[in-house]
């Protein structure tokens, strides 16, 4: 008489498609092919691929599909740009970050009032068209100037960028991290500038997020123990690019999303194995909190 071979009392007639051995009906697992016992049914739960990344996210199906949908709105909100009149489109000064309104001269965006406040600017002598910065309220700036592009090699270089590193990067933790990263950075970039720019002035790019990538890729290089020379390279090749064309380039977004793409992602790749997610979130909402208490400390100083 056969008998399951974990129940020695039961008689059975079923064999495992996996080990061969006999197996009753409480010990049969359906399988895309007859049934396996409970101990296959493990093991082949041990080797076969995990459906989460080496950090915890989830596995993209498709990690270029984040990096294309965020090409996409930045183009889109460039072609608006050109659109409506280029460098001197209303949508520049509505969508770019300044950290404090300014007074243009009616119907000319590129001379100001420097006197003039938000209360005055539209009465005599004045008579000009007041355009709010973060400062005045304005707290979109944050995030839509992360969008805005005027000069076309300024948005060919930074969609060049992300399309070479978001991939890399989505695959390594999956896409509600990346889109994490890319945010954050950038919004750590955003936040120097605030900081760290001229009151008056106006900022513009992706380049926050993108060198938050740069930093990120090189984090995980160094996890890993790759080659980190080549990485290096593009980051020192960026700064002295920065560094030479500081007239108009903003160091500030630069070096505000590097250190926020570093932070971001060192938090990511060291999380503690147990209860990683836990921990990520927990540190992210740390990373948020840092970078609302700078932007509110900063709107309370220029108040």
């Amino acid at each position: 008489m056969s008998v399951c071979y974990r129940h020695t009392d039961r008689e059975a007639y079923i064999r495992c498609q996996r080990c061969d051995r006999t197996i009753c009906p409480d010990c049969m697992e359906p399988a895309a092919v007859g049934f396996q016992c409970p101990s296959c049914v493990a093991e082949g739960r041990k080797t076969t691929r995990s459906g989460r990344t080496a950090y915890g996210g989830l596995r993209s199906a498709n990690p270029s599909l984040t990096s294309l949908a965020l090409v996409v709105t930045n183009v889109a909100v460039w072609f608006a740009v050109l659109a409506t009149g280029g460098g001197n489109s209303r949508l520049v000064d509505l969508l770019g970050l300044r950290p404090t309104g300014i007074c243009f001269v009616a119907g000319d965006n590129q001379r100001f009032w420097p006197a003039a406040t938000a209360e005055t600017c539209d009465r005599s002598p004045f008579l000009g068209d007041w355009y709010p910065g973060v400062a005045d309220g304005a707290w979109w700036q944050l995030v839509t100037s992360m969008f805005l592009h005027v000069e076309i090699w300024h948005i060919g270089f930074n969609m060049l960028a992300l399309w070479i590193l978001g991939p890399q990067l989505e695959a390594a933790i999956g896409r509600a991290r990346f889109l994490a990263l890319y945010a954050g950075a950038g919004l750590a970039g955003s936040a120097t500038v605030y900081w760290l720019s001229g009151t008056g002035s106006i900022t513009a790019g992706a380049s926050g997020s993108i060198f938050g990538l740069l930093g990120a890729l090189l984090v995980v290089a160094f996890k890993v123990r790759g080659n980190v020379q080549p990485i290096l390279f593009w980051v020192g090749l960026n700064v002295i690019i920065t560094i030479t064309g500081r007239d108009f380039i903003s160091w500030q977004g630069h070096l505000g999303g590097f250190v926020g793409g570093l932070a971001l992602m060192a938090l990511y790749v060291w999380a503690p194995r147990a209860r990683r997610t836990t921990w990520q979130l927990a540190g992210g909402g740390v990373f948020a909190l840092v970078v609302l208490g700078a932007l509110v400390a900063r709107t309370l100083a220029l108040a």
